[in-house]
C-alpha cells in the first residue's frame, strides 16, 4: 500500500492550541471530524485540557456542573488509599465497580481551518463545550456527515452514567441546533451515511458489551436521523489479527462504484491501533462484501508511535478527491496528521467474501 504522509505532519499538536482556561494545559488535539465548508477544510478537533496542579501530590479532576453551568475542579491526594492513580488519564475508586470514577482531563470540540488542507489555524474559542448533564466528563471524537446543506455533527458524551452519542446540526458552523442523545450508553464510534438508501438513513455504531459479547461494529436504520432501530451486528473481531482486540467506525462511509467504503479502526489486545477498510453493499449496507486482512495503515512514523498513548492511528474523517483519499487521523492520542492513499489500491487490497 502506497501511503503519502504529509511532510507537515503532525499538522496540529497541543502546542498549537491555546488553553480555554489559563489554569489548564492542552494535552491533546486529536481525533478530529473532517469536512469541507465553502473554500475551507475544517477539522473539528477533540481538544483535551488538564487542570494544572502545582502540588505533585494532588491530582485534579475537572467536572462540568450542569446546575451552575460552571466547571468545577475536584482535588485528590495521591496518598488517599481509596483511589488508584496508576493510569494518568483516570482516577479509579478501588472499592467501586466500573472503569473509572473521574477523568483527569476534559475534552471538547474546537475548529481548525485550512484553505489547502495542510496548514491549519485553530479558532480561539471552543465550538462545542459541555453544556448538559450527559456531558459532565466531556465531549469526545466527533464525526461530521453532510446531507444537503446541513452538517450533522455527532460525538461521544461522557458522564457518570455512561458514554453515549449526541448530535447537533448546523448550516454555517456558527449556529447549532441540538438534537440530544441519539445512541444511549454504552455506545460510541457512530457514523451516519451521507445519503438515504432505499428511503432509510443508516448509521454504524459500537456498543460496549459488559456482560456478554465483544466491542464490535453494528448497523442501524432511521427515518429521521434521531430515532434508530432494526439494529444488526455487522463486523466482529478476528483472533490473532490486527483487529483482534476491538474495532469501531472511523471515517464517514463514502460511495464507490463497488460499494460503500468504510475506513475503520482496529486494535490488538495490546492496544496497537491501525486503520483498515470494509466494503458494504450499495443498496443494502447491512451486507459485508469485502474486508481488509491487513491494515491499510498502521503506526510507523515517530509521531504515530510516541505520544500520550502510543502506537495509535485513529481516523474520524476523510476527504475523497477522485482516486485520492485524504485521511486525517489522530496520532498517539496527541496530535493530528494526514496521509493520502489510493482508493483503487484499497479496493484491490480487500479480501472479497
Amino acid at each position: 500500500m502506497n501511503i503519502h504522509r504529509y511532510a507537515e505532519n503532525p499538522l496540529i499538536t497541543p502546542a498549537d492550541v491555546v488553553p480555554h482556561r489559563a489554569d489548564f494545559e492542552v494535552i491533546g488535539a486529536f481525533n478530529a471530524g473532517v469536512t469541507t465548508y465553502k473554500d475551507e477544510v475544517l477539522m473539528l478537533l477533540r481538544v483535551a485540557e488538564r487542570p494544572i496542579s502545582l502540588d505533585p501530590n494532588i491530582v485534579k479532576a475537572p467536572v462540568y456542573n450542569p446546575d451552575t453551568n460552571e466547571l468545577e475542579l475536584l482535588e485528590f491526594r495521591k496518598n488517599d488509599d481509596r483511589y488508584d492513580f496508576s493510569d494518568p488519564r483516570v482516577i479509579r475508586n478501588k472499592y467501586k465497580s466500573g472503569t473509572f470514577e473521574y477523568l483527569t482531563s476534559l475534552s471538547y470540540i474546537r475548529i481548525a481551518r485550512s484553505t489547502d488542507g495542510h496548514q491549519f489555524t485553530v479558532d480561539e474559542l471552543p465550538f462545542i463545550y459541555p453544556s448538559n448533564i450527559q456531558e459532565v466528563f466531556g465531549i469526545e471524537d466527533p464525526r461530521v456527515t453532510q446531507i444537503g446543506d446541513t452538517y450533522y455533527i455527532y460525538y461521544s458524551v461522557v458522564s457518570p452514567v455512561g458514554i453515549g452519542e449526541s448530535m447537533v446540526s448546523t448550516t454555517d458552523f456558527i449556529t447549532l441546533k441540538p438534537h440530544g442523545m441519539i445512541f444511549g450508553p454504552d455506545n460510541k464510534d457512530v457514523l451516519i451515511f451521507p445519503e438515504l438508501i432505499n428511503g432509510k438513513y443508516y448509521a454504524l455504531h459500537r456498543p460496549t458489551m459488559k456482560s456478554i459479547g465483544e466491542p464490535n461494529i453494528w448497523i442501524a436504520e432511521s427515518d429521521n436521523l434521531l430515532y434508530w432501530g432494526n439494529h444488526k451486528h455487522l463486523l466482529g473481531l478476528r483472533e490473532g489479527m490486527w483487529d483482534s482486540g476491538r474495532i469501531g467506525g472511523g471515517a464517514v462511509p463514502f460511495k464507490t462504484e463497488k460499494g460503500w467504503l468504510e475506513l475503520y479502526h482496529g486494535a490488538t489486545l495490546d492496544h496497537r491501533y491501525c486503520m483498515g477498510a470494509v466494503l458494504l453493499d450499495l443498496h443494502d449496507p447491512t451486507k459485508v462484501l469485502a474486508r481488509s486482512n491487513k491494515p491499510v495503515m498502521e503506526p510507523e512514523a515517530d509521531y504515530e508511535k510516541n505520544g500520550f498513548f502510543g502506537d495509535v492511528v485513529f481516523s474520524c474523517g476523510a476527504i475523497v478527491d477522485g482516486d485520492i483519499i485524504k485521511m486525517y487521523y489522530g496520532v498517539a492520542d496527541t496530535s493530528m496528521a494526514c496521509a493520502e492513499l489510493s482508493l483503487q489500491e484499497i479496493l484491490d487490497s480487500l479480501d472479497y467474501l
